[in-house]
């Protein structure tokens, strides 16, 4: 099969997710997920982009990140992306079923402050999909360019989970953090309704975040917390430069409610059950460019 060429698509304004939540839902039992399949090559560009103070201030009190700061947190970048990857993965020509697909890594690299007044270009494209022991993982990155300048860009996987051949292990099957515990450093109860007050401040409301009777839906017994929310939260715990490189694998889900230790030691963070040390979350925070 022959590689459709690129493309650039360039969008008037954010897409709305609702829509696109639907459509991928609806169209995810028709999709047949392989690795060597084939995917959609358009970038998607959406200019003049201005930050909502509003909204950003409901997800800066989710995520614990101090409000009315002159900075964007460092995660709050893939919130404004998000409508433009979804956009592509709940489209006929991505190969991945969206229900089910599950958010195993990102990859962080902000090469400055972004100011929250400032006006930014946000780019999004899939990169590529490679087998996986589980299933197939696509990678969709992120730019976010204020001027000609890159100031932000990102690096997700999302496993589509499906029967397959016996693989090779992949970088993400191994991801750091479960090598030793590090230092516990604050506990955090969780309240059962943290689900839907990211899905508020994000617009990313997958059913298996906000309920517990639509989380058993797809196998949970109860609603679990976001991935991002909970790299989002450790970030607010632990701090990010102006310039960082930042990585998190998400290793489980998190319950809600439910207490998880937060532990941080060097640059490193993980995120674990507080009654059985089950790893949900392993990160690392460091400085860029590298010293």
């Amino acid at each position: 099969m022959t590689a459709a060429a690129p493309t650039t698509s360039t969008l008037t304004g954010v897409p709305a997710l609702a829509p696109l939540l639907a459509r991928g839902a609806l169209l995810s039992p028709l999709k047949r997920p392989r690795p060597d399949a084939d995917f959609p090559r358009t970038r998607l560009v959406l200019p003049g982009l201005r930050v909502d103070l509003a909204r950003l201030a409901a997800y800066e009190r989710a995520c614990g990140f101090p409000t009315g700061t002159d900075a964007l947190p460092p995660t709050y970048p893939h919130v404004l992306g998000f409508p433009m990857a979804m956009r592509l993965m709940s489209g006929r020509g991505f190969p991945l079923p969206l229900l089910g697909l599950v958010h195993t890594s990102i990859g962080i690299t902000r090469r400055a402050a972004m100011p929250v007044t400032g006006g930014y270009e946000l780019a999004v494209h899939v990169e590529g999909l490679v087998p996986h022991r589980r299933g197939t993982e696509a990678t969709v990155i992120t730019e976010v360019r204020a001027g000609a300048d890159l100031v932000w860009e990102s690096r997700s996987t999302y496993l589509a989970r499906h029967r397959t051949a016996a693989a090779p292990p992949t970088a993400g099957d191994t991801p750091s953090g479960d090598r030793d515990a590090l230092p516990a450093r604050a506990e955090w109860r969780l309240a059962g309704d943290v689900g839907r007050r990211y899905a508020a401040a994000s617009g990313d409301r997958n059913p298996i975040h906000l309920h517990p009777l639509t989380a058993r839906l797809f196998g949970f017994p109860r609603a679990i917390a976001h991935g991002m929310w909970t790299v989002a939260r450790c970030l607010a715990e632990h701090g990010t430069p102006d310039a960082a490189v930042v990585r998190a694998d998400f290793r489980a889900p998190v319950l809600l409610p439910g207490t998880v230790t937060y532990g941080a030691e060097n640059g490193r963070f993980t995120l674990r059950g507080a009654h059985d040390g089950r790893l949900h979350l392993s990160g690392e925070v460091r400085p860029y460019p590298a010293p």
